[in-house]
């Protein structure tokens, strides 16, 4: 898929302001920026973070990972209670948005890393999913072009608190009840059905998926 390069963003330096001690207070975190991109996926620009993710939303690059077990089980996190987008709900293995440039697939492995503590023994790209989803709860729109990876994990998750609430393995019939009791983020469906040629072929057919 052809891109181009991503726009950097400046900020102009400021001069620092000092306290009466002497001291140089801490700086604010930069802003995160994401990769603005066309109906094709092809990048157009950056935009802040939160600001992409405000109504009507604005068309962003952003990645989903579904990570299984050897029993063809996937791996569900529920997201954590201080997230400012879709807290507390359960969603895929992971997700998130590349740094403008970065690569997807970098991304998927290095968010995955981050969030749960594990790395994919295998990751595989399972293609891409347009859609434009609003959260009621929030008020956000999620407007993305989502790059999907399916893979294994071996290793038992170690989530970071900040980002993970609780973690689950489930069978395809497992995922069904839990989806019809419990709350799940707003592109879950749409990701997992793009995703389910790719979850067949790295499951097998006795995997119900």
């Amino acid at each position: 898929m052809p891109t181009t390069p991503a726009t950097a963003a400046q900020i102009s330096p400021e001069m620092p302001e000092i306290m009466s001690n002497g001291v140089q207070p801490s700086e604010a975190p930069a802003p995160i920026m994401l990769e603005l991109v066309d109906e094709d996926g092809t990048t157009i620009g950056t935009a802040e973070k939160l600001a992409a993710h405000q109504a009507p939303g604005l068309l962003h690059r952003a990645f989903s990972v579904f990570l299984f077990d050897e029993a063809g089980r996937l791996l569900l996190q529920r997201r954590a209670l201080g997230k400012y987008h879709s807290p507390g709900v359960w969603s895929n293995t992971c997700c998130g948005h590349p740094y403008p440039g970065e690569a997807p697939f970098a991304a998927a492995a290095r968010r995955t890393f981050e969030e749960l503590g594990v790395s994919p023994t295998l990751l595989a790209e399972a293609g891409t999913v347009r859609y434009n989803h609003p959260d009621p709860a929030s008020g956000l729109v999620e407007q993305e072009f989502n790059h999907l990876f399916v893979g294994l994990v071996q290793a038992t998750p170690r989530p970071d608190p900040e980002e993970i609430e609780d973690t689950v393995f489930v069978t395809a019939a497992e995922l069904a009840e839990r989806h019809a009791a419990a709350p799940f983020s707003a592109w879950f469906m749409t990701v997992l059905d793009a995703a389910r040629p790719a979850v067949r072929e790295l499951t097998g057919p006795s995997g119900g998926w």
